[in-house]
């Protein structure tokens, strides 16, 4: 067998200089024959190859890198299986709209539809799941349809999300003309701002500032907008709810914040402004049954996110920043209306619940079994890590305890697919992108168990990624809802698995914690490793008895009209009041 090469003017090698061109220095992705041609360029062009033990993780890695750089994140699968495998990653990254190019290849032209290896028609299913999908056969269209894909995952045509483009191999092989080798299909498009029409921004000003108890409530689109929301809440003295899309964006000390008393200050509020967020099951839907009387300010740059389950009386289509902007400048001195009363009790009610709950975390009482409280291992957590930590948390019933008792400048999670399973590939693209914080993954065992393997990669590729998985030997939400809904546990159990003891036979450090007692040490010597530059593991025993909130809302069980049991009883009162 001869020795093949692919040459500098070859659509691979072109493929690789345009993801340089565009500043990508990292792809995550897992081998094979119909894309060996792009990898062998990537490595000639000096592009870092993450290679994963699944492709779902590529995807995942990609996604996590994305979010944390606000630039691309690049995974590259090859056909058929690799493709397939890659559709969770895809379809998480499409409902987060986080902005992903997936790479693949097919057969060559030849053999297409002949029955060659890994022949399918792979656009077909990852179209529903994608902003662009297109299969390049042309040679001399590469540049293009990568310029296109890229622009249209970063969102410079609507709505940011992930794309795909894959290629014949003998396509990847093939010679591109250098007359369509044109340095503007190489260069980044700049990021432009939407700017608000100003007859929507008056209109928003008008109710905001009439306002007695406005609430802002941020998401996705407002990562950007950090620094506007800020004056824009002390300038009104509104209050402020995050989502897990933004958590981190407004500093928990800052006087907006009232976290704990989600329910009842979104249950009070006159006016509502959603700033880059969908109104999906997490805000039941906008509906008047929890949000009463209230009038909406939508402010979002796609569609998703400004029209979905409840029209504004204002809507702002425009880069959230600008708008924000475009507000306060707008606004002049005018004086607000918010009663400061309610804004400081409120306020108030939050911080004594929140130094509650910080309290009584480290004070949680064990299971019968003996086992620690999974509040137990997130108060020792809570206590070591800085404060610039990067958190991602990951699981379901875990995953709520970790949300409410863990602090984060920067939180990743499964997002409103709740695609359990990402906390390792999120937890080691982190620690790439952000080589100068401690990432710290904190995971249930079930969730964990999806990507184990995936410490391997972070061992080969020097990740020094902190996990942590609360390990209590069953699917726990799902445990109670068949408990107290059905009266009978089926197929919902695991095995207090050694976690620890697989970690080690990978390489990492790792240790097993059964006494909280023994949770600081542990913990200050897995963070020395990571500081080290390399990843470390916790397997900690809590016991299964625990309910979380989630747990005890009734999220689990799926009630009819709402996410949430509260919800799903007020909603249910509101439908028979308005058809009486």
């Amino acid at each position: 067998m001869s020795i093949s090469t692919v040459s500098d003017h070859s659509t691979a090698a072109l493929i690789a200089r345009f993801l340089k061109a565009r500043g990508v220095d990292r792809v995550f992705g897992l081998c094979g024959g119909h894309i060996m041609p792009i990898w062998m360029r990537l490595d000639a062009e000096g592009i870092r190859i993450i290679d994963v033990r699944d492709e779902r993780a590529a995807v995942y890695m990609a996604h996590a890198h994305a979010e944390l750089t606000g630039g691309l994140g690049v995974a590259i699968v090859t056909a058929g299986p690799g493709v397939t495998n890659a559709m969770t990653g895809i379809a998480n990254a499409h409902v987060a709209k986080a902005s992903v190019l997936v790479l693949s290849g097919t057969p060559p032209r030849a053999q297409e539809n002949r029955g060659a290896l890994q022949d399918m028609v792979h656009t077909d299913f990852v179209r529903p799941l994608t902003r662009y999908a297109r299969t390049v056969r042309e040679p001399d269209l590469a540049l293009q349809e990568l310029d296109e894909a890229v622009a249209r995952a970063l969102g410079h045509a609507g709505e940011p999300g992930p794309v795909y483009l894959d290629f014949p191999v003998d396509t990847l092989r093939a010679e591109v003309s250098r007359a369509v080798q044109l340095p503007e299909l190489m260069a980044p498009r700049p990021r432009r701002s939407m700017l608000p029409d100003p007859a929507a921004i008056d209109e928003a000003i008008e109710l905001l500032w009439s306002a007695r108890r406005p609430l802002f409530i941020s998401g996705r689109g407002a990562r950007a907008a950090g620094a506007p929301l800020q004056r824009l809440l002390s300038r009104l003295n509104a209050l402020y709810l995050d989502t897990g899309e933004s958590r981190g964006l407004v500093p928990e000390e800052h006087p907006s914040v009232v976290a704990a008393m989600r329910g009842s200050v979104m249950s009070e509020a006159d006016v509502v402004v959603t700033v880059g967020r969908r109104l999906d099951f997490q805000l039941a839907y906008g509906s008047p049954a929890v949000f009463g009387k209230a009038r909406f300010v939508r402010i979002a740059d796609c569609a998703a996110e400004l029209r979905d389950n409840r029209r504004g009386a204002a809507e702002i289509y425009a880069s959230p920043a600008a708008a924000l902007e475009a507000i306060l400048a707008r606004a002049g001195d005018r004086t607000a209306a918010t009663d400061l009363e309610w804004a400081r009790n409120t306020r108030a009610k939050h911080q004594a619940r929140a130094d509650k709950l910080v309290t009584s975390m480290a004070q949680s009482a064990p299971g019968s079994d003996g086992l620690m409280h999974p509040n137990r291992l997130l108060a020792a957590l809570r206590e070591a890590l800085p404060r610039d930590a990067v958190l991602i948390a990951d699981g379901g019933d875990f995953l709520s305890f970790a949300r409410v008792g863990l602090p984060a400048t920067s939180y990743l999670d499964p997002g409103s697919l709740g695609c359990i399973g990402i906390g390792t590939p999120f937890g080691v693209a982190a620690s790439l992108a952000c080589p100068d914080r401690i990432v710290v993954v904190a995971t249930g065992d079930g969730a964990f168990g999806f990507n184990a393997m995936e410490i391997d990669t972070a061992v080969r590729h020097n990740a020094p990624v902190m996990i942590v998985v609360a390990n209590n030997g069953s699917w726990a939400i799902e445990v109670r809802d068949q408990q107290e809904t059905h009266g009978k546990v089926v197929g919902t159990r695991l095995q207090f698995a050694d976690h620890a003891a697989m970690a080690r036979a990978f390489g990492l450090h790792a240790e097993r914690v059964e006494r909280a007692e023994d949770l600081p040490g542990a913990i200050q010597r897995a963070l020395a490793v990571v500081r080290a530059g390399r990843p470390a593991l916790l397997d900690v025993l809590v016991t299964p008895e625990a309910a979380s909130s989630d747990a005890k809302s009734g999220l689990a069980w799926v009630p009819d009209l709402q996410a949430l049991g509260a919800w799903d009883e007020a909603e249910h009162r509101w439908s028979k009041w308005r058809q009486a």
